[in-house]
């Protein structure tokens, strides 16, 4: 866990929420901000951009649970959710929704810290598959409107497909472009002449 963190705490019960703030004092030096009104949330959480969220929550409903993921940004930082009661439908829309951490049955002090760095670890790891995926999708859109170019030129030159993509790479080296912007180009090209 990273030395000083940036944490709100989700937590309408003045009691439960300074067990909570006291053992993230006992845990490290963390900037930690708790609030008590879910209504006020979306906003707060904008206004404060912190690292971790921590949700505790007695008996969340499917409603509360969604508006709390919206509200927390799970996708954008860690989510820790402690809850006493849970069913499988809710851990799955937790889990589904991005939530890191989804404790079921009682908030323990000495647990906090490591379920926090869980959720940092976790989250963190996601957001790599994330970005991978997302590469990956581009890197094969980029071959689908390559290979796409390299057939038109292949068929409107009746050249191979060596030939093809040495043009376009030719094209992109003299214009100081990428070749899926070269590609890009001339297949838009060719299907307003079409």
């Amino acid at each position: 866990m990273p030395d000083r963190l940036s944490i709100i705490v989700v937590e309408p019960d003045r009691h439960r929420a300074l067990m909570i703030v006291d053992s993230l004092r006992e845990a490290g030096d963390n900037d930690i901000h708790v609030i008590s009104e879910i209504s006020s949330l979306p906003r707060r959480i904008s206004e404060l951009s912190p690292d971790v969220v921590i949700v505790d929550l007695t008996n969340p409903t499917r409603d509360m649970l969604e508006e709390l993921t919206l509200a927390s940004s799970p996708l954008e930082r860690p989510v820790a959710m402690f809850v006493d009661q849970s069913d499988d439908s809710l851990t799955k829309a937790a889990i589904e929704a991005g939530v890191s951490a989804y404790v079921v049955d009682d908030l323990r002090p000495d647990r906090l810290k490591p379920i926090i760095s869980a959720a940092i670890t976790r989250f963190n790891m996601f957001r790599r598959m994330r970005e991978e995926l997302a590469e990956t999708k581009r890197a094969l859109e980029e071959r689908k409107v390559i290979d796409r170019a390299k057939g038109l030129l292949m068929k409107a030159r009746d050249i191979s497909e060596d030939e093809a993509y040495a043009i376009l790479r030719k094209s992109a080296m003299d214009k100081g472009k990428k070749i899926p912007e070269i590609a890009a180009a001339l297949v838009t090209a060719m299907d307003l002449l079409s």
